[in-house]
């Protein structure tokens, strides 16, 4: 058994517990939901999953009594999306009794969507979105890339790194799955086919009885395959043989029990936000490379040039995305494409209205053409630009030229990053 790893959000489910009468942590399978929900559960408290049959009989049959059997104590249910009527139930129990903390609940489906659901439990709980492992909690920082950045961009310049390019891929492949990051090779690799089987061939198919899991692993083979590409649900539909008519509802599961996340269009006019096309892409980076059926080795090589690159990109996407769930800045996360073709692999926007572009190379050397598209956003925004950063693989900063720079893509987690005080991983 590998050393627990402190995560980042702790503090922040702590607060919410503190302040909520149930939180929800929401992910996928594996990604330490429940461990978490140890960490952050009373001394006393009563845990029950639903994972268990026995116990999922116990709930069914009586739900009022499966919730009143801990009395006073918190009650901890795990995988409640196994039997979500249960949420009426517990929304009777919160309505009689509003104190904060009573319910810690852990869901591998998205709660709002998983058919069944008896209510929302609006404004009876806070959500909280756990990820895998993000690179800061592996190696013991507090990654926080947006704030570092509004603290002080130019610090970049400076900054330097002993990651290599040739480490890039193995990071790949490492993935962010707490269990699967302790194998390797083969081991591994049974892993993450399990995992798979389990997901799409049991949780998908109770999500959705008509599902075909051949068809789901068909759309999910793709994806990886064009990792961080404009969706195109028709293209998509053609090339996997999901009706067209179906696609979208097979998107939408894959997206409820977190295997993909999208990145929406990002225009200055709020009004026109939905116009374009997301991009899409598998969120664990292990899982992708073993989808797309590629090795690190292959990674290496020049013909894999441009698999590497977008690989690289979503696990840069994947990076911010951890990060937003605790980071001391609010903010969202969009890619850019306008009518004359300059693009931003990734922008990110404040709350403020401010905003940081981002580009993401597998170079490890930075050329004007990679700044193209950051200069121009920059231009167009004026005042509301706060930095633009060509992520690579090289191992130094860089400045380019007025708030534009250049930097090693593990200044995600090293640049500005702290150590971990503790191994709670409490700020």
């Amino acid at each position: 058994m590998g050393e627990l790893i402190g995560r980042h959000v702790t503090g922040v489910a702590q607060e919410l517990l503190d302040h909520f009468p149930a939180v929800v942590i929401e992910g996928a399978r594996q990604v330490g939901k429940s461990t978490l929900a140890a960490q952050i559960a009373e001394p006393d408290a009563v845990v029950r999953n639903l994972d268990h049959d026995q116990v999922r009989a116990a709930a069914e049959a009586d739900p009022a009594g499966f919730l009143a059997e801990a009395g006073d104590r918190q009650l901890v249910i795990d995988e409640i999306q196994r039997f979500p009527e249960l949420t009426l139930a517990v929304k009777a129990s919160i309505d009689s009794d509003r104190r904060p903390g009573r319910f810690i609940l852990t869901g591998s489906s998205s709660l709002l969507r998983v058919r069944g659901t008896a209510d929302s439990l609006a404004g009876r709980l806070a959500r909280l979105r756990l990820y895998g492992l993000s690179q800061g909690e592996i190696t013991g920082r507090r990654d926080d890339f947006a704030s570092a950045l509004v603290e002080d961009a130019a610090s970049l310049t400076g900054f330097v790194t002993t990651t290599t390019r040739a480490d890039y891929p193995g990071l790949l492949a490492a993935g962010a799955y707490p269990e699967a990051r302790r194998l390797s090779g083969r081991l591994r690799d049974m892993w993450i086919d399990s995992y798979l089987q389990g997901v799409i061939g049991r949780d998908l198919v109770e999500l959705r009885r008509e599902v075909r899991p051949p068809r789901l692993m068909a759309v999910l083979r793709t994806l990886a395959g064009r990792q961080s590409a404009e969706l195109v649900k028709a293209k998509l539909a053609e090339e996997t043989g999901v009706p067209a008519r179906t696609i979208t509802s097979y998107l939408d599961l894959l997206h409820d029990v977190w295997l993909i996340d999208s990145l929406p269009p990002w225009t200055p006019n709020l009004a026109k936000r939905e116009v374009g096309r997301p991009k899409a892409m598998v969120v664990d980076s292990g899982l992708a490379l073993w989808l797309a059926r590629m090795t690190p080795d292959q990674l290496t090589r020049l013909e894999y040039g441009e698999a590497f690159g977008s690989m690289l990109e979503s696990f840069v996407v994947a990076e911010l995305l951890r990060q937003r769930t605790w980071s001391a800045l609010r903010f969202d996360i969009f890619h850019y494409r306008d009518r004359d073709g300059d693009e931003v692999d990734v922008v990110i926007e404040l709350d403020d209205g401010s905003v940081i572009g981002v580009e993401v190379k597998s170079a490890m050397s930075f050329n004007a053409k990679q700044f193209k598209g950051l200069a121009r956003l920059r231009d167009r925004l004026g005042d509301r630009f706060i930095a633009g950063v060509v992520l690579n693989t090289g191992q130094e900063g860089y400045r380019y030229a007025d708030r534009l720079y250049g930097a090693p893509i593990s200044a995600l987690w090293e640049g500005g990053a702290v150590p971990r005080p503790d191994a709670s991983g409490s700020p």
